[in-house]
């Protein structure tokens, strides 16, 4: 999710929109890896805005709303509605179309859950997406599975990435590391907008890590429709992203609604990780897990560590906060355990100016804390793909 200047917002408040018939558009327009297969649009040109085009004869008003900014369509003579946007930030984005004040996909997008729905998401190309890209190199699998919980009394569903080989030699065991999502998405997000397996499949291909599984559930336990944690308010400037993953004040402590992350503790300690330690070759000790997180998901996982500090060695907090060793009440017995605590933002967030002291309050007390600033992006999937690349270099060293 991108934010835009308060000025812009204003307009966009008063205005209702923003007609873009007054600033020049490159015409060199392109589906983009986002647009489903057959559809023309949507289009992103290379100076990064989104095109989009859709049919609606009755309608009076239609807009692209993306990046809490929307965009006044035109309609031509067939009642075809098409306009584009300002420049985007590199990466994945949501969006919808506002038609006579419903808010609706686009018939033309692939769809993601975000916002606490099935909506419309869109690429625009980065200068590092070779990272994430689909590349001619041994694939791991990114396998679908349903296991009950006692803990909440129900049928749960967990994606698991399992590394390239792991069914060809069954006298190998891996680490594994737990990563959560954020707010109004769920356990399909770091697998379809974060492409968490092209990630590690082309980290695993250029050396850069020891493989290891991934573990990807639903965290958002027992959060009643419509409503959200304490996450705290956007920083100044800033618009609340539309994907619900608000950004938390810099140096914030521990979120306000501590319960729904102990619900998934419950679950993750009770149910999740006896189930991935029961039926996937995984080495079953703290000096072989990782947790970590986004936005909420990373929340979470600082509340859950410093709550039980015997469960992971390596902690990957993503658009988070910040997390002190004064937090830890045996710091002692925690330097003897923990390897790594890894801090990013976007830099565009405003907790990007904090991270870097806070690592180093982790570097003295002797556990290496790491902090990473992701170039020119904000509380957004760019900021995430680029933070799980950098956290998973560092594990299971």
């Amino acid at each position: 999710m991108n934010y835009k200047s308060f000025a812009i917002i204003l307009a966009t408040t008063l205005t209702g929109g923003i007609c873009l018939a007054q600033t020049p558009v490159v015409e060199d327009f392109k589906p983009t890896a986002t647009t489903q297969l057959g559809k023309q649009y949507p289009q992103v040109n290379s100076e990064h805005r989104v095109r989009v085009s859709i049919s609606a004869p009755k309608a009076t008003k239609v807009q692209l709303d993306i990046s809490a900014v929307k965009y006044d369509l035109v309609k031509d003579t067939a009642g075809v509605w098409t306009g584009e946007s300002a420049p985007q930030d590199e990466g994945f984005h949501y969006y919808q179309l506002n038609i006579d004040g419903a808010s609706v996909p686009d018939p033309g997008s692939l769809y993601f859950y975000g916002a606490s729905r099935w909506g419309s998401g869109i690429e625009i190309p980065a200068r590092d997406q070779d990272i994430y890209a689909l590349k001619n190199v041994a694939h791991g699998q990114l396998r679908e599975c349903q296991y009950f919980s006692k803990a909440s009394n129900s049928v749960r569903r967990v994606y698991i990435y399992t590394p390239p080989g792991y069914d060809k030699d069954n006298s190998k065991s891996y680490p594994v590391l737990y990563l959560q999502h954020g707010m109004g998405e769920n356990e399909t997000g770091w697998g379809n907008q974060g492409h968490a397996n092209l990630i590690m499949d082309n980290l695993i291909a250029d050396g850069k890590v020891n493989p290891f599984i991934i573990v990807m559930e639903n965290s958002s336990v027992n959060i009643p429709r419509g409503t959200r944690p304490n996450m705290g308010a956007p920083a100044p400037g800033q618009a609340a992203p539309a994907n619900g993953n608000a950004p938390r004040p810099a140096g914030a402590g521990p979120m306000g609604a501590v319960n729904f992350a102990a619900q998934f503790q419950k679950i993750l300690f009770e149910d999740l990780i006896p189930y991935i330690e029961s039926n996937y070759r995984v080495i079953a000790d703290q000096a072989h897990r990782a947790m970590a997180g986004l936005s909420m998901g990373g929340m979470q996982t600082h509340s859950i560590v410093v709550a039980d500090p015997t469960k992971f060695s390596y902690v990957g907090m993503f658009s988070s906060g910040t997390f002190s060793p004064t937090e830890i009440t045996d710091i002692d017995n925690f330097k003897k355990n923990v390897k790594v605590v890894f801090m990013s933002f976007g830099g565009r967030e405003g907790g990007s100016t904090r991270i870097g002291a806070a690592a180093e309050e982790w570097n003295k007390a002797g556990i290496k804390g790491v902090s990473y600033i992701s170039p020119e992006t904000a509380h957004e999937w760019q900021s995430w793909r680029r933070s799980l690349y950098e956290f998973a270099a560092l594990l299971f060293k």
